[in-house]
């Protein structure tokens, strides 16, 4: 399994990759194989301010659908376009092309609650 050790994670399998005051937000590699084939995904908090653990939106694979979850506190400034015509993306590389948000981080000290890629690969 892959768990790159330049992003920070969550123990609900997301990850963030931190750029200054902004964030790439997606789903770890663990989690996208948990889920399976994912065929859609529906993000509508473009614009919003989030806190950290609030629900941003929901991915939906061929078995189930989940809610995605905020690493921080921020406001959503992209959705990737990407996902609405190829949502299969975050199934082949969902540390690269696969991320779904990204943020303006508000409180750039929440990123030290975040688990670094050994201490997620121990919570697995």
């Amino acid at each position: 399994m892959n768990v790159p050790v330049n992003l920070l994670y969550t123990k609900d399998h997301e990850w963030l990759r931190v750029e200054g005051n902004l964030g790439y937000v997606g789903i770890t590699d663990f989690a996208q194989g948990e889920l399976g084939d994912i065929v859609f995904l529906e993000i509508e908090t473009i614009g919003e301010t989030l806190n950290k653990e609030d629900v941003f939106g929901t991915i939906e694979a061929v078995k189930t659908v989940s809610d995605m979850f905020m690493p921080v506190s921020g406001v959503i400034l992209e959705v990737n376009p990407e996902l609405e015509v190829k949502p299969d993306v975050v199934n082949k590389d969902p540390y690269g092309k696969g991320w779904m948000v990204k943020v303006r981080i508000s409180n750039l000290s929440e990123v030290n609650d975040l688990l670094t890629a050994e201490k997620y690969t121990a919570l697995l």
